[in-house]
């Protein structure tokens, strides 16, 4: 029997007897059909409350410098025992960032810079600094900060929120360094598009905007500094965390759906009638500061996590992945408080001891302890630590297009193979006698040992084929389901 694949995610339009599905959870695209998606596994001790940011720096010798952040307070993870200290400036704790934002953070040379708009701009030298001070320059307090060639860029600005400042050229923590006129250093504002709700940054720059966005692109010797142009209008960003930068391409989300931006070209639609109806309607508009965008670094894919409007305060609860190479979506369900890229710092006996009492109960092995310098993806969990997604895997399900023969009746025999190299699949199949009727789900079947079939019976006008694996499963791909028997029999 031919295969019936587990088509492109395209939930916004009908799946019946089409190349596309409505159903799938907890997997990946690749080019075989889908792949499993791990849990997250704690690193580090817990930071004590929400975390409102978090970044990773790198020294010279390439090892890795994390900081965390909550309401008031700036963190510094201990390499060794994996707990974190406070390094907020003297005279601390800060005033709270406001409840729709989080910290944001860049590193310049050897400097950490940190944002928020109820502070001034926090600066941590990662080669000799014990604790934050304020950025030197009297720079402006900023929601939003990014490096554009050798400048530091802030937007967002609380005094000008339409208006774009940028330090001095391989400049930013000197008495002039914020000083317009000064080594290059100079403001423009923009006169239309609305807020400035964020910057990629990049050898040029995407500034993003209410209603418009523009290019940012240095001029050497000009005394114009920076040429701002228009590259859009009537298009902006909608949820300012949502803005990705993965290597030179930019990705966002925006009322009209997610958008990607190539280099020097305009912002082209991704979603449209695939995804950004359900999405839009999934999310939870009154918690933005949770629609976080981050780029997989060591992967093609680019993700969104998001508070649903079904979700629980103060946490996101589900992510949507998508792979600009497959060109293809795919909806993931954990939970977590920021998103963000961290790399695996070195830890001694002594502190996996103390992180974890029993070493049998390690979800990871020794050998992912041994520091690392590429980074990978990393979240703050729900009890507040850093963790990476190194656990087992979720349970996945995927559920293909609607089967029917205008209006004929169809029948199943025997049941259906899955095309997987799982081990443990659980199938089933929803039946209904018409399209406009709820389709009722049939029981689950174990996958037949010896012959690979999930064994089941159906006789119905329209019905789906769906495979459950379970969480914990290893497993690497899964691309269909093949019928045994699938027969039309003629009857109405």
């Amino acid at each position: 029997m031919p295969v019936i694949p587990f088509g492109e995610y395209r939930p916004d339009v009908s799946d019946y007897q089409a190349q596309t599905q409505r159903n799938v959870l907890n997997v990946v695209p690749r080019g075989d059909g889908y792949g499993p998606f791990p849990s997250l596994a704690a690193l580090s001790a817990s930071l004590g409350e929400q975390c409102r940011g978090a970044f990773t720096a790198y020294k010279t010798d390439g090892s890795a410098v994390v900081f965390a952040a909550t309401a008031t307070d700036l963190y510094l993870l201990d390499n060794t025992t994996l707990a974190w200290a406070v390094v907020s400036k003297a005279g601390g704790p800060y005033s709270a960032i406001p409840a729709e934002d989080q910290w944001q953070a860049v590193q310049f040379n050897n400097l950490v810079i940190f944002v928020q708009a109820n502070v001034t701009p926090q600066v941590f030298n990662i080669a000799s600094s014990t604790e934050f001070e304020d950025l030197d320059g009297s720079p402006p307090q900023a929601r939003y900060i990014g490096v554009v060639g050798r400048f530091v860029v802030l937007t967002g600005l609380v005094t000008s929120p339409g208006r774009v400042k940028w330090s001095g050229l391989n400049d930013v923590n000197g008495p002039n360094s914020w000083t317009a006129g000064i080594n290059s250093s100079d403001e423009q504002d923009l006169v239309d598009g609305g807020i400035c709700r964020g910057i990629a940054g990049g050898e040029s720059g995407v500034i993003l905007q209410d209603s418009a966005i523009r290019r940012m692109t240095y001029l050497p010797g000009d005394p114009r500094v920076f040429q701002i142009e228009k590259i859009a209008e009537e298009l902006g960003i909608y949820g300012p965390l949502s803005l990705i930068r993965a290597g030179s391409v930019v990705f966002f989300y925006s009322l009209k759906g997610f958008h990607r931006i190539v280099p020097g070209g305009a912002p082209e639609p991704i979603g449209r009638e695939r995804v950004d109806r359900t999405m839009f309607a999934d999310l939870d508009a009154t918690q933005p500061q949770l629609f976080q965008g981050i780029a997989d670094p060591r992967s093609s894919r680019v993700m969104w996590v998001y508070k649903s409007v079904n979700g629980v305060a103060d946490q996101f609860d589900k992510a949507l992945c998508y792979d600009p190479v497959i060109n293809r979506f795919a909806p993931l369900r954990f939970s977590g408080e920021f998103l963000f890229k961290m790399s695996q710092p070195g830890i001694t006996m002594e502190g996996l001891a103390a992180l974890f009492p029993d070493l049998d109960q390690m979800t990871q092995s020794l050998d992912s302890f041994q520091a690392a310098v590429l980074p990978e993806l990393a979240a703050f969990s729900v009890d507040h630590k850093a963790s990476f997604f190194r656990g087992p895997n979720l349970e996945a399900t995927l559920e293909t297009a609607e089967q029917g023969t205008d209006g004929r009746r169809v029948k199943l025999k025997v049941g259906f193979r899955p095309v997987s190299d799982a081990q443990a699949v659980f199938g089933s199949a929803s039946s209904r006698e018409n399209l406009q009727s709820l389709a009722a789900v049939g029981a689950e079947s174990a996958l037949h040992p010896k012959t690979g079939i999930c064994n089941m019976r159906v006789d119905t006008r329209y019905s789906r084929f769906k495979c459950r694996i379970p969480a914990g499963a290893a497993w690497t791909f899964i691309n269909g389901v093949e019928p045994a028997d699938l027969k039309a029999t003629g009857k109405r």
